[in-house]
């Protein structure tokens, strides 16, 4: 392809192309990536999917991504407005078919800590919490975890303390997408441009399928002309200056 796009871009478009139409989509707080993913496939390949914002709004007019997905502009054209209560609820009765959420840290079977690093009592580091992890990711029929860093310290072999745990399906990150197949994750695409060398190096676990996996397909321009115009302040690049 003759034109560039970004890791954010990378991302935002595969997520996008996850979601299946028709089905019940929901996005978490400050999650500027799922959003704009969501946007994209609702103007694309995902026309009739049916967006539920964390904030409650249900298919709101999204003119511009913003980084905070919980404020008050992700009500304005909402069909309707949901209570928190009646969120959760609804994810209790298994109303989402597909969840996108944040995370701090994932091992090779899926788990996910979003807790603490070290022991319980007098941890090295704290992270920002489980929010509503634990509670979601065994009631959405399907979820998809998105971080945009790719360490060893991010996927580890064995997490410490499990805060979340359940229904995922793949991982989408700036080098790759893992699935989880039989148990434990698998490599379902390398991004183009990223070496297999560089990805071994960067997980902290062997990936089974490592050499025989194949690559992402590249954003398509129709794709990245979308991004760019939901997206002209680059709100979806901003978590990677954070990493």
């Amino acid at each position: 392809m003759s034109q560039s796009y970004s890791p954010a871009d990378m991302m935002a478009v595969a997520m996008a192309r996850l979601i299946r139409n028709g089905e019940v989509v929901f996005v978490g707080v400050n999650s500027p990536l799922p959003l704009a993913a969501v946007t994209l496939a609702r103007r694309l390949n995902a026309p009739d999917c049916t967006f539920i914002s964390v904030g409650g709004g249900i298919n709101p007019t999204v003119d511009k991504i913003m980084a905070a997905t919980s404020t008050a502009d992700l009500g304005r054209g909402s069909a309707s407005i949901f209570d928190n209560q009646e969120v959760y609820g609804l994810n209790g009765r298994g109303g989402f078919d597909l969840t996108f959420l944040g995370m701090a840290q994932v091992d090779a079977k899926g788990r996910v800590n979003s807790s603490f690093i070290g022991d319980r009592e007098k941890p090295k580091g704290r992270f920002p919490g489980g929010g509503g992890g634990p509670a979601i990711l065994p009631k959405s029929k399907r979820v998809v975890l998105w971080r945009a860093g790719h360490s060893p310290k991010i996927f580890v072999e064995e997490v410490a303390f499990t805060t979340s745990d359940g229904n995922l399906e793949r991982i989408v990150t700036p080098l790759c997408i893992f699935r989880k197949e039989d148990g434990r994750l698998v490599l379902d695409s390398i991004h183009p441009g990223v070496s297999r060398q560089e990805l071994a190096e960067k997980t902290g676990f062997k990936i089974p399928n490592l050499d025989s996996a194949p690559v992402t397909p590249e954003p398509t321009q129709e794709e990245l002309a979308i991004i760019r115009q939901i997206d002209p302040d680059n709100v979806r690049r901003v978590e990677f200056g954070l990493q």
